[in-house]
């Protein structure tokens, strides 16, 4: 069965997703970060693929990404520094990214890597749902990888309910129409879109992202949803440190759990 789905069937509340960019601060901090963060306890890492041209990324994420590529990050670099990870890494992996460079690697053989280093699920923001069932479907269930999409508040019942029917991990939802870490908190609004989603009764479990950088949100977020995405705050701290004791303590500040 695949990790993320062993994942959700034996846990349904209080799930962190942690995100970071592959090779920042330092082309090879990758393994090193993502071995620290199953030593912290993090219910699925998600490693992002750095793009020069994202679409949803706010300016901490595409810094990150551009530090990144001036590092000599690259899918083709990243799946290389994933070879061998299972035999210390037991959580979910997702790699999230976009489709250019996807397709440049060649989607037959990044499926196929993907399987072989033991990732879990793929974020393709810019996959549209019709390209999804004609060309990727048949990818994802040949390399044993789960697709998770994103809804936004503007995303229609009928397309979440579409998308739900397609999903069989998580539903990623995104907490705002605004890039990554632009706003920390939630309004009345963004509640009210909150119990919308948790109302549909869906048949996915879903997680909530965007904005999440306190305990307090996180909170809020596990409230309507089966946990919460961090990647902003967790990305702002290792620009600062990536010793392993201070990424427990912000996973610890996160959870609101003490400092072991």
């Amino acid at each position: 069965m695949n990790r993320l789905s062993k994942l959700f069937n034996k846990k349904t509340k209080g799930i962190l997703n942690i995100y970071y960019t592959a090779g920042y601060p330092d082309l090879e901090a990758t393994r090193t970060v993502l071995h620290d963060l199953e030593l912290a306890g993090v219910d699925i890492v998600e490693i992002g693929m750095p793009y020069s041209d994202p679409l949803a990324d706010g300016p901490t994420i595409q810094a990150s990404s551009s530090v990144a590529l001036k590092n000599g990050m690259s899918v083709k670099k990243l799946l290389e520094q994933l070879e061998g990870m299972r035999a210390e890494i037991q959580m979910p992996v997702i790699l999230m990214g976009y489709l250019n460079p996807v397709i440049q690697y060649g989607l037959d053989a990044f499926f196929s890597k993907c399987n072989e280093v033991g990732v879990d699920g793929l974020i393709l923001p810019d996959m549209p749902l019709y390209e999804y069932n004609t060309i990727f479907l048949p990818l994802f269930l040949k390399y044993e990888l789960k697709p998770i999409f994103l809804v936004t508040p503007q995303t229609s019942s009928k397309r979440i309910y579409s998308i739900d029917k397609l999903s069989s991990a998580f539903i990623y939802v995104v907490s705002s129409a605004s890039t990554t870490g632009k706003k920390t908190g939630f309004d009345d609004k963004t509640i009210r879109y909150f119990k919308k989603i948790q109302d549909m009764k869906l048949q996915t479990p879903t997680l909530i992202g965007f904005g999440i950088s306190t305990n307090e949100a996180y909170k809020t977020a596990c409230k309507y949803s089966n946990g919460a995405i961090v990647g902003s705050e967790f990305i702002r701290m290792i620009g600062e440190s990536q010793k392993p004791e201070d990424i427990i303590q912000f996973i610890c500040k996160i959870k609101g759990n003490d400092f072991p």
